[in-house]
């Protein structure tokens, strides 16, 4: 492994001056477990880690008036033992947990699966769904934006130099308000997806959609938000004709490859099936709300 300099700031805006400093190309290092893994293999040749699990608030979940706030280090085991964002955002926790082992999951954060850009990003998918937001700091301050407005493409974020994500801001479900995750893998556990789907909607008393948001993954360069398909489900119950023109708008939406995991036939049909899956998930959850 090449010689790598390292620091490990105790506050954002030293952080924020080490990075906008920074000579050569820089990391920032939530949980690490997508950057040592690409450091080892020479995928990536950065001239400086920066560590921020030792800044204040980067690590933790609390709640601010009607949202959630995460963390950005926050550990994935955090995230599935929070009984009130469990039970707020099942989804969200469900992608969450398909990040890799039990060991991963002391370390990975939702911060490092957003900013590592992969379009097969388990916990991405459901966290734009729930319409988070991401808090952003740099040498201009901070700054709140969407997090599907991140990912530029494989690898790629639209953070610039001496910005990093210190927080994640979802908002708190509204009543009938719920969300449902599903990915399909070759094996039974710890593979990429060859599609991800995140699906979140809300429901007035009779059961019909008022809200959704359907969110593809591993089916385009990034992470997709399928406004067509939330368009199928609003204004209707889930019936035939719903689940068919969602599964529809779904399979319009992908642009996939084609590699070793699935075809781009394949993976687009996937993406109706897990458009649908999700979609009866989160009804029936919402439901019961």
């Amino acid at each position: 492994m090449p010689r790598v300099n390292y620091e490990a700031p105790t506050s954002v805006d030293d952080a924020v001056k080490i990075l906008a400093g920074a000579s050569g190309l820089a990391k920032v290092m939530s949980g690490g477990t997508d950057l040592l893994v690409q450091l080892r293999s020479g995928r990536v040749k950065p001239d400086l880690i920066v560590d921020t699990k030792r800044i204040p608030g980067l690590i933790g979940i609390r709640e601010e008036g009607d949202f959630f706030v995460v963390g950005a280090a926050t550990p994935g085991v955090m995230l599935s033992g929070n009984e009130k964002l469990d039970h707020a955002w099942p989804g969200i926790v469900e992608g969450a947990d398909l990040i890799g082992s039990t060991q991963i999951q002391g370390r990975a954060s939702l911060a490092g699966n957003l900013c590592n850009a992969s379009p097969a990003a388990d916990s991405v998918p459901a966290v734009i769904a729930a319409r988070a937001a991401v808090v952003v700091a740099g040498p201009n301050g901070t700054r709140e934006v969407p997090a599907e407005s991140i990912p530029t493409g494989p690898g790629r974020t639209s953070l610039a130099k001496g910005e990093f994500i210190v927080a994640f801001k979802i908002p708190k479900p509204k009543p009938h308000q719920c969300d449902a995750y599903l990915r399909f893998i070759p094996r039974t556990e710890m593979d990429i997806a060859v599609v991800g789907c995140g699906t979140n909607v809300t429901l007035d008393a009779s059961g019909t959609c008022i809200d959704a948001r359907v969110v593809l993954g591993a089916v385009a360069p990034t992470i997709v938000v399928v406004e067509d398909a939330a368009k199928a489900l609003i204004g209707h119950k889930l019936d035939d004709a719903t689940l068919a023109a969602l599964d529809a708008a779904a399979q319009k939406a992908c642009k996939p490859i084609s590699d070793k995991r699935g075809t781009i036939e394949y993976r687009t049909k996937v993406a109706g099936v897990l458009a649908r899956r999700t979609a009866a998930i989160a009804f029936e959850r919402a439901a019961a709300r």
